[in-house]
């Protein structure tokens, strides 16, 4: 009986002392950003090279500038082997094809002081059949798991599926990235309370005029097209290469750049054999004045001297079911008129007349909508103000903001429940991830 009374008050107590935390929290400060102090970011990281490393450096990179956690953590996806057993002493990273790694990262986890994970997904990036192995993880962790999802299919295969469903299960919240990919997971039967919108970030770039950035490259006078990312079959530059000469024949100015390198899981593959057929192409075009390749993965300064310095970005995508693109985005931040085929993540962002669709894998189609913007100066300048007005929308400040407001509601949850019974709420000075 004393027992039982003990632990009625002991509950007591500890929920009267969660509501007066909370209301100190409150008037101190931003009450949705008070409550989280650690976050573990599980992704690619720099100076791994691809879309998924950018996307969490900078999210990682903008929450910092808010100065708001105590600590960031990234559990780097790499592709060594996680040798050290002691957890105090555990280099933060999982090797990609090492099951155990998985394991033992959530076990480190479960007793760090981290409050939230966030797990960056795309199926290719974790090991196993599908990115399986992510699954392993999940299933040992005890953190609120907030999942940002990169990819979603209409129609999943076999083993896709069975993974995409057991992130659904397991994780807290299911971060998408627009309008499009929330309306798509809802034929999984994906409970709408776990779905959070928060869009891709941008750079909170000015809006220049091209005619303004060109002299710092040596492009004045010239006509700039330009496509940007790590180079893959599945982007369509030929498409464009093949609409040049039609445009040239009216713009003998153009020069069109393709910015980047080739992607390194497609260059351990395949090599250049995408890059080197593209070469071919203008050779055989007579376009070696008209193409540059800048075979390099550009600094973020160098990306937007080049973005600012074009009068027509082009994303000749040839999958109808992309539901991201980090280069768009970027696009859009610096005021673009932009050509694009109709792919999903583009339907939703260059609609009301934010920008210009073509037809997939169709070089007269291309050649048509770029002529159209390059002779009409008043379309090209109201794709420019309608694409720099959305982007404000989506600037990697706001969406660090919302991210934030994300973790501390996952924390308060999941302390609510830990003040909600009478075992201890986890120990905030046990093994942290210094």
């Amino acid at each position: 009986m004393i027992g039982g009374i003990q632990s009625h008050w002991l509950k007591a107590i500890r929920t009267i002392f969660y509501g007066v935390t909370c209301l100190a929290k409150y008037m101190l400060g931003d009450p949705a950003l008070a409550g989280v102090r650690k976050v573990a970011y599980v992704s690619t990281f720099p100076p791994r090279k691809c879309g998924i490393a950018t996307f969490t450096s900078d999210l990682v990179n903008s929450i910092t500038c808010l100065n708001k956690l105590y600590d960031q953590r990234v559990i780097a996806i790499d592709g060594r082997h996680l040798f050290k057993p002691a957890c105090e002493a555990m280099e933060h990273k999982i090797g990609r094809d090492f099951l155990e790694d998985y394991v033992l990262m959530a076990d480190f986890l479960n007793q760090s002081s981290v409050d939230v994970v966030n797990i960056q997904h795309e199926f290719g990036i974790f090991g196993g059949e599908a990115g399986e192995y992510i699954g392993a993880f999940l299933d040992h962790l005890n953190r609120p798991v907030a999942t940002t999802l990169h990819t979603v299919l209409p129609n999943f295969e076999n083993k896709s599926k069975e993974v995409f469903s057991k992130i659904v299960e397991k994780s807290t919240a299911l971060v998408v990235l627009n309008e499009t990919t929330r309306t798509l997971i809802r034929q999984y039967g994906v409970p709408a309370k776990k779905v959070k919108l928060i869009p891709h970030g941008c750079p909170d770039l000015p809006l220049v005029s091209s005619a303004k950035a060109k002299p710092k490259l040596g492009l004045q006078n010239k006509v700039v097209l330009s496509t940007f990312g790590l180079l893959s079959k599945g982007k369509g530059i030929e498409q464009v290469i093949a609409a040049l000469p039609e445009i040239i024949k009216k713009e003998p100015r153009l020069i069109y750049y393709v910015l980047g390198v080739t992607h390194p899981q497609v260059k351990k593959n395949e090599g250049e054999a995408y890059r080197n057929m593209l070469h071919d192409m203008v050779k055989r075009l007579g376009l070696s004045g008209h193409v540059r390749f800048l075979n390099r993965f550009l600094s973020k300064p160098e990306l937007y001297d080049y973005l600012q310095a074009t009068d027509v970005y082009i994303t000749p995508y040839v999958s109808p079911n992309q539901i991201s693109s980090g280069a768009l985005v970027n696009a859009l931040a610096a005021g673009k008129a932009v050509v694009s085929t109709p792919y999903l993540h583009a339907i939703e962002a260059l609609g009301g007349g934010r920008g210009v669709f073509c037809r997939f894998n169709d070089s007269n189609s291309i050649a048509e909508r770029v002529a159209e913007i390059i002779e009409n100066p008043a379309l090209r300048e109201s794709l420019e103000q309608k694409a720099y007005g959305y982007s404000r929308k989506f600037t990697w400040q706001s969406v660090a903001k919302k991210y934030l407001r994300l973790f501390n509601e996952l924390t308060q949850q999941s302390e609510e429940k830990n003040y909600s019974t009478t075992t201890p709420p986890k120990n905030r000075l046990s093994p942290s991830l210094h």
